[in-house]
């Protein structure tokens, strides 16, 4: 996965190409990550196993580790290392884990399969993939609680980003509103509201955090913000084209779900083309956001260049 990237004027003085290797770096990146998590989690073996063997379960199915990846290109493009960042990424992937093994419920959204195998409710029963997501969660605060703290960002900033983009305000707030509008005729702006919350928030808090651990500038954090903001809600009105224009082979979950449970979507309000639109405009604003980092966010484009030219 090589993309090529023309740097516009808002980057350098003069346009050029830069060619970035964004499959290696995802390898990598992935790599360690993965390598963290394994260091950080309770051992499958331990007392009681089979919620050690259920949180690893899913973490470990074969997810695309978008998040971290947002983590730590956040903090390269701030000029800060993989190591610092390395704690806050696992924590987000463990909430983000979290969050698929209860949406994936058959009180949520009742869905078989997830990164092409069987669901963790499937495999271990309901009882424990709810507890399997409750200790996932608790996971993450453990994990950011052993990050370092920064100068401009103590563990408070830390604990604190991470408690309120995955709160009742935020990440629940959107799967509440989506659950309370199945089968209902929503509005765009009432779309937009759970998009931002069930899925931009945490991608937002993402490379928030990947700023912290580079202890950004404030106008560095606020450009940040302002990229995973927008690249968190085109990301999921891609996630909304593809449950309709792809198979649940090529997903890895169940294709066409979201008709089936009435759930509202863009392309449902608003059209295939219009949607693909809206997620356009909303990655242009993202690359618009960089421009402080004057052509050093290269991970950070090629990653939004990726997201909306996703086909899973």
């Amino acid at each position: 996965m090589t993309v090529t990237i023309l740097t516009t004027p808002f980057y350098m003085a003069t346009a050029r190409k830069q060619s970035f290797d964004l499959g290696s770096w995802v390898q990598n990146r992935a790599r360690e990550v993965d390598a963290a998590l394994d260091r950080f989690l309770p051992k499958a073996s331990a007392k009681p196993a089979t919620i050690h063997k259920a949180m690893r379960y899913s973490l470990f199915a074969g997810g695309k580790r978008m998040r971290p990846a947002l983590v730590l290109a956040a903090a390269e493009a701030c000029g800060g290392a993989v190591a610092p960042a390395l704690p806050l990424a696992c924590a987000v992937e463990c909430i983000h884990t979290y969050s698929l093994i209860h949406d994936d419920l058959p009180a949520m959204d009742n869905d078989d399969f997830r990164r092409g195998k069987p669901t963790n409710h499937k495999v271990f029963g309901e009882g424990i993939a709810v507890l399997a997501g409750d200790a996932l969660l608790t996971q993450a605060f453990e994990i950011a609680a052993l990050s370092e703290a920064w100068p401009r960002y103590s563990h408070k900033d830390i604990i604190l980003e991470i408690a309120r983009a995955s709160g009742s305000l935020q990440l629940i707030a959107g799967q509440v509103a989506d659950l309370e509008g199945e089968g209902k005729e929503l509005t765009v702006p009432q779309l937009k509201y759970i998009h931002e919350r069930k899925t931009s928030a945490l991608l937002c808090a993402s490379v928030r955090l990947g700023g912290m651990s580079a202890n950004c500038t404030p106008a560095q954090l606020k450009a940040l913000t302002d990229f995973g903001y927008n690249v968190g809600l085109a990301f999921q009105v891609i996630d909304d084209i593809l449950d309709v224009t792809q198979t649940t082979e090529k997903l890895g979950k169940t294709a066409g779900k979201d008709i089936t449970a009435q759930k509202a979507t863009y392309p449902r309000l608003v059209g295939l083309e219009k949607s693909r639109a809206i997620a356009a405009r909303l990655t242009a604003r993202s690359f618009e956001a960089l421009q402080p980092f004057k052509g050093r966010a290269f991970a950070l484009e090629a990653l939004a260049h990726y997201l909306l030219n996703r086909e899973h």
